[in-house]
């Protein structure tokens, strides 16, 4: 699923490049929230894509956690 989100966060970078369409944040949040947040991480240094914009930086970290606590719950 990481690698699926980092494609998609490229894809998103360019058609914002080119302002084609766009990929929503919404997919963007829920391919993070699948446990594809470790890619979505890496797109935001390589692609210096979805960095500034506050409310999609509190969104994404809260897939994170999210993410993080129940793999805790899993493993604890």
């Amino acid at each position: 699923m990481s690698i699926i989100t980092l494609i998609m966060y490229g894809l998103d970078k360019a058609a914002a490049r080119k302002r084609e369409s766009r990929i929503s944040e919404r997919s963007l949040l829920l391919c993070g929230l699948a446990c594809g947040w470790p890619g979505g991480m890496l797109a935001q240094r390589l692609f210096r894509h979805k960095t500034v914009k506050p409310s999609f930086r509190i969104a994404f970290a809260g897939t994170v956690i999210f993410n993080c606590l129940v793999l805790s719950m899993l493993f604890l």
